[in-house]
């Protein structure tokens, strides 16, 4: 879903047939300015959203932007001023603020993760585990937050999964059936395989016919062993049980990335409100 499906979404999905306590408050031509205030620390993320959301809302809204994506932010910075219908400025807030939120949030979330293996050679990687409907959105705001994308989708990349080896017989019949669809239908794809332990790791080294490997819930011990044999021959990755107390100890161990499904699915929202700029309809510019 691109960018207009989704805005074209949520304002349909809140707006309805119209915002009816604005419209029973304020004369429709009656004019006023809002600005977004932050009210915490980050690093912020989704600000061409919100203009496109206040552009497709009203066309006649001026937004005028003081802190872009990818800027640190802290309580009291406004990283936007909109000016036009009060009617209109109040039917998206609630929109602006859902979206504003939230991708701040991942791009905050992935960004601390992002300081912890500082001066390392790991990168963090995104997962799948996103909002339905939201990747994009949800991706960008890692990349604001200086991640990397794992993959979009299924159809971007072979992963081999537990499950995929578990029905396939084993990694060796997965690899073969991978390699050999790809063959067939002309297809160029990177392919990774997860393996669980020491024994799936062999089997797959043995084998090859891999990009990368990802170690999957591995302690930082073994993880360290794992990477040293694979070293030079495949890339690697590291995933599970790893959270911002430990990603470094994970990331001493050579690992090439590890990938943090949390940035997307257990974040924590900025706090930011909308506010308005004029005490009252009434008053004198």
């Amino acid at each position: 879903m691109n960018l207009d499906e989704i805005i074209d979404n949520a304002i349909k999905e809140d707006l309805g047939d119209g915002d009816h306590t604005s419209l029973a408050i304020f004369p429709p031509d009656v004019q006023g300015k809002a600005i977004l205030l932050i009210k915490e620390r980050g690093k912020l993320a989704g600000v061409p959203v919100a203009e496109k959301i206040f552009q497709k809302t009203d066309p006649l809204l001026k937004v005028n932007i003081f802190k872009q994506d990818g800027e640190e932010i802290k309580p009291g910075d406004i990283a936007f001023e909109v000016k036009g219908s009060i009617i209109s400025i109040l039917s998206v807030e609630r929109i602006v603020l859902n979206f504003m939120q939230r991708l701040s949030g991942i791009a905050t979330t992935t960004s601390e993760f992002i300081s912890q293996v500082k001066g390392l050679n790991t990168k963090i990687l995104d997962t799948r585990k996103t909002t339905p409907n939201l990747r994009e959105l949800e991706k960008y705001a890692v990349r604001i937050g200086g991640g990397i994308n794992h993959r979009m989708g299924l159809y971007d990349m072979i992963m081999i999964k537990d499950n995929h080896i578990d029905f396939a017989g084993g990694v060796e019949q997965a690899i073969h059936y991978v390699n050999k669809y790809m063959h067939d239908n002309n297809m160029h794809l990177k392919v990774e395989i997860e393996v669980r332990n020491f024994e799936e790791l062999l089997a797959v080294i043995n084998d090859g016919k891999v990009d990368r490997i990802m170690l999957d819930n591995f302690s930082v011990e073994d993880l360290s062993a794992a990477v040293k044999l694979i070293k030079g021959r495949f890339e690697t990755e590291a995933s599970g049980g790893i959270k911002l107390q430990n990603i470094r100890k994970y990331a001493e161990t050579g690992v090439d990335y590890i990938s943090i499904g949390s940035i997307t699915h257990n974040f924590r929202s900025l706090d930011m409100s909308l506010k308005a700029r004029r005490k009252s309809i009434w008053d004198e510019d």
